[in-house]
């Protein structure tokens, strides 16, 4: 595995693979569609339709991963995880990258996308793996510098768990949660232009108030539609009771969430969603990202006898 972390150190993206836990492993594999070759590319979403056939009782998907469009893949970053013992794959997170705007400079938002999880491997402590650990690794590489983070979901164990994960996030039944300037940006933005992303159709009205998608599933996601009573629910009743209370199930209705990974995040993240016995796993991770991205442009930098990159020798070696 280590051999497998150092090779990645040469590559622009992420692609590696992490323990999760006794029974898993994780793979991230960021922009596929930039770089993947085509054979790797039909494995990598084969594992992902494997899992949603094993998810959706009923239906099918034609959207983002699903729609098997190389462009969509090259601006998705997939976390997949496999049973240990038997290899199989078990669950996804598709997230997304969206270009933005805001305060009149490009911002990049990372949509937390589609989430799927075998119904055999539920409740077995997945969820730090599929809604945090790929968006820290972008915070590290990021050089500790926030990033935006959406949602859009109707569960209320999803909704609980992204605002207990993230900071400042809108909307949420948290004390102090409110709507920003920035967040309605960015909410405008994304309602505008990113409703493929998560397949909203254009005939969803948006909220700017509440941040609802109303009658949200005709664009492409009609199948994940859920009554409040199916809905997983969160541990936590109070994200049951705003859910209740704020989205239309019979029509349809999602929650368009804005949030931040930040320093105060990434502590909540570490201390409270990392099983111990992956804490030394993901250091291992951590660490080899830092070093990608902060210690060897130093180190190549201040070794001027030799190539990286647009980067010449100062002298040819002889």
């Amino acid at each position: 595995m280590i051999g497998a972390y150092l090779r990645s150190l040469s590559q622009r993206n992420l692609n590696f693979r992490m323990q999760a836990g006794a029974d898993f492993t994780s793979r991230i594999v960021e922009r596929p569609g930039l770089w993947m070759s085509a054979a790797d590319l039909d494995s990598l979403c084969g594992d992902l339709r494997t899992i949603a056939a094993k998810t959706l009782t009923a239906g099918s998907l034609t959207y983002g991963v699903f729609s098997s469009d190389r462009e969509r893949l090259k601006d998705t970053v997939i976390t997949v995880v496999y049973d240990r013992r038997t290899g199989k794959p078990v669950a996804f997170n598709a997230l997304a990258l969206m270009e933005l705007k805001l305060n009149g400079k490009r911002t990049r938002v990372l949509h937390l996308g589609l989430v799927m999880v075998d119904p055999e491997v539920r409740s077995q402590g997945l969820s730090w793996v599929l809604y945090g650990l790929t968006c820290f690794f972008l915070f590290l590489r990021n050089q500790f510098r926030p990033l935006w983070i959406s949602n859009v979901t109707q569960v209320p164990a999803v909704a609980g768990m992204v605002s207990e994960i993230f900071s400042d996030v809108y909307p949420s039944p948290k004390l102090g949660a409110r709507r920003s300037f920035n967040h309605l940006l960015l909410a405008r933005q994304i309602s505008q232009t990113q409703r493929h992303v998560f397949g909203v159709g254009p005939e969803a009205g948006f909220d700017e108030s509440e941040f609802v998608f109303t009658n949200a599933y005709t664009g492409g996601s009609d199948d994940l539609k859920k009554t409040f009573d199916a809905a997983p629910k969160h541990r936590d009743a109070a994200y049951n009771l705003f859910c209740a209370e704020k989205l239309d199930y019979a029509r349809g209705d999602d929650f368009l969430q804005l949030g931040k990974i930040d320093l105060k995040a990434a502590k909540i993240f570490l201390v409270k969603s990392v099983p111990r016995g992956s804490l030394a796993a993901l250091a291992i991770s951590s660490a080899l990202i830092l070093l990608q991205r902060i210690a060897l442009p130093v180190l190549y930098w201040v070794n001027p006898s030799n190539e990286w990159g647009i980067l010449r020798p100062w002298k040819e070696r002889r």
